[in-house]
């Protein structure tokens, strides 16, 4: 039972599943930092327990998979607390206070190893116990002692640094879990989750509150006589949010990694980052995520497992999910797409051309740029083969896959190289005078200019060497 696959993040949601259940509206974590001593504590103002209602929820497997749950039940097996805290320690202590009578239960597995019996405890005094003095008229408080999965012991004792690790982690995974809850949502009041006093702040995986983000309408699937709610979301290309949002959004694994379905049961988050083997991951689809609300019920036909931290559509649900793919994958493809699709039919004096033949996209340097004309006119005939000659192996060695390995990375940490004032201003007069004499006016010239590079980045510069330029043939009557 210790290990059925629980880690930290998920067996901490587990317990917060079963505060919610009960009703909770504030739940406190607190950590005591004492090296081997170290404790975790869950602790909500829920129902409470009754001692009976107690030493039923301490019994392993207390639920039927199959009865009919009540919809904020967030539980299934009646596996959750026991398994759950198994999996991290070696001692659980359950206190819950209900009509202002306080019990308490404890599972310590030495000494059911030493007694060869699943014997509870039932301490007399449980108004000494840890962290009962946050107890309010009514809640459960779950206490995790002798912490073995959780800390690892180093030459110098408990490695206490890890922990800490370990528990910030948890806590993103936390906000990230249950965001629907720490946020009103509907008719459906907000729930509070600290550590230590301190609010945990929600994490939406879509961006939703957004301008830029691409919100798809919500369309209903029915699943025998329950229906499941489909919603798609693109999320905003990298220049049009903050460097701050674009990494926040990425999250640890990065873009590629949390595209694809986000799967709910009653709002809280059961899997995310999959394509369910419909599609497959890809770059161009980083910013596509779908959003599934699934209703209690349903467990057995989404398969999902003990931890909650798995599910399976079932075939009706597959069906419209693949077609959906196909609609969202294309909304993600063109927020890349078309903005360089854009940025190439605005810039008329583009320094690579991109070509197409067929299914392959290839980069060339044009030729026809009028800085580089310019420079091949001054050559002598018998170097201006040797020229072109250069151009090709130069564009031929354009670096597409560290580009791309690059741009997929951190696109904001990409940039183009800086030009010298002295390169800057000779490309600058190079194609004023070359415009302006091709018969364009000085507004069309400007028109052209500010959106081809290397002019669009340093328009500044370029605009005071315009002017320049422009006092020059002024006073020489031009």
């Amino acid at each position: 039972m210790r290990d059925i696959g629980y880690s930290l993040e998920t067996a901490l949601a587990d317990i917060i599943d079963n505060s919610i259940t009960a009703g909770a509206t504030t739940i406190d974590l607190f950590t005591k930092l004492d090296g081997s001593d170290t404790k975790v504590g869950i602790v909500d103002n829920g129902s409470g327990m009754s001692e009976e209602e107690l030493l039923t929820a301490m019994r392993i497997g207390s639920r039927n998979p199959r009865e009919e749950r009540p919809e904020a039940d967030l539980g299934r097996f009646g596996l959750g607390l026991k398994t759950a805290s198994f999996s991290q320690c070696r001692k659980t202590t359950v206190i819950s206070r209900k009509a202002g009578v306080t019990v308490a239960a404890i599972w310590d597995l030495k000494l059911v190893a030493d007694t060869d019996e699943w014997i509870v405890q039932m301490p007399d005094n449980p108004e000494e116990l840890p962290w009962v003095e946050h107890l309010g008229e009514s809640g459960t408080i779950v206490v995790w002692e002798h912490l073995d999965r959780i800390i690892e012991n180093i030459d110098f004792g408990p490695d206490i640094t890890n922990f800490v690790e370990r528990i910030d982690d948890s806590l993103a995974h936390v906000e990230l879990v249950f965001h629907r809850y720490l946020v009103r949502e509907g008719s459906h009041p907000k729930i509070s989750i600290r550590l230590n006093g301190k609010d945990l702040s929600p994490f939406d995986p879509f961006h939703s509150t957004h301008p830029a983000t691409i919100t798809g309408p919500i369309e209903k699937i029915k699943v025998g006589d329950k229906t499941v709610s489909v919603q798609t979301f693109t999320l905003p290309h990298h220049k049009k949010v903050s460097t701050d949002d674009w990494e926040l959004h990425a999250g640890p694994a990065g873009y590629v990694k949390n595209q694809g379905f986000y799967v709910y049961r009653e709002r809280r988050l059961i899997i995310h980052g999959t394509w369910f083997r419909l599609a497959r991951q890809t770059e161009l689809t980083k910013l596509a995520r779908v959003r599934i609300d699934m209703p209690n019920g349903m467990d057995a036909e989404w398969k999902i497992d003990v931890m909650k931290a798995s599910a399976q559509p079932p075939r009706q649900v597959r069906d419209r999910l693949r077609r959906i793919i196909e609609t969202i994958g294309a909304n993600s493809k063109r927020v890349y797409s078309g903005a360089g699709t854009r940025l190439v039919s605005e810039n008329k004096l583009p320094v690579w051309n991109r070509m197409q033949n067929k299914n392959e996209v290839s980069y060339q340097l044009n030729t026809d740029h009028p800085v580089l004309m310019n420079f091949s006119q001054k050559l002598p005939e018998y170097l201006r083969d040797d020229y072109r000659r250069i151009l090709d192996i130069a564009g031929s060695g354009l670096p597409v896959d560290s580009l791309f390995a690059d741009f997929g990375t951190d696109p904001n940490g990409v940039n183009v190289g800086s030009t010298s004032d002295d390169s800057l201003f000779h490309a600058v007069n190079t194609i004023y005078v070359h415009l302006k004499n091709s018969g364009m006016s000085h507004e069309d010239v400007i028109t052209v200019m500010e959106v081809a590079e290397p002019f669009r980045s340093t328009w500044e510069r370029t605009e005071e060497i315009i002017s320049r330029i422009i006092e020059k043939d002024d006073s020489n009557g031009v």
